[in-house]
């Protein structure tokens, strides 16, 4: 049986701030730079999900892009765009709202209804800047 991997790309905008209430103002500056502004900063995140599995002998297909369209955009996005990151994301609270934590809590939300719509969640890249993105492949390596 053939494996194909296919992905689907969404894109939100969102707000925060590396911060951590331990520290001194100092220490967060020292550690976090320009990214611990007391008054915020935003980024244009793009998300890129990617799903493996066979193809489906009656459509072709590995899963239907709209339904991951729907997941990612119901749990995901709907949550994520034009928020608070630190604030308003349930889903974030109590961690620091690093593009890496960020990346992992999506998994957690996505992995499952991925599966029950027929594919198997493979890899996710969460693009902060154009140059610097975070790529997740669950707990397994990816190689």
């Amino acid at each position: 049986m053939e494996t194909v991997y296919i992905t689907r790309r969404e894109h939100f905008n969102a707000a925060h701030k590396l911060w951590r209430e331990d520290w001194s103002d100092e220490k967060n500056e020292a550690v976090f730079g320009k990214c611990s502004n007391k008054n915020w900063h935003g980024h244009n995140f793009e998300l890129f999900v990617t799903v493996k599995g066979a193809p489906s002998p009656e459509t072709g297909f590995v899963i239907n892009l709209k339904d991951l369209s729907v997941i990612i955009k119901n749990l995901v996005i709907e949550q994520l765009d034009h928020k608070n990151l630190n604030l308003d994301v349930p889903f974030l609270e109590g961690k620091l709202a690093s593009t890496e934590n960020l990346i992992i809590e999506i998994w957690k939300i996505i992995e499952a209804p991925i599966g029950e719509a027929g594919g198997q969640l493979c890899k996710i890249r969460l693009v902060e800047t154009e140059n610097n993105f975070v790529e997740y492949f669950g707990r397994k390596e990816p190689y």
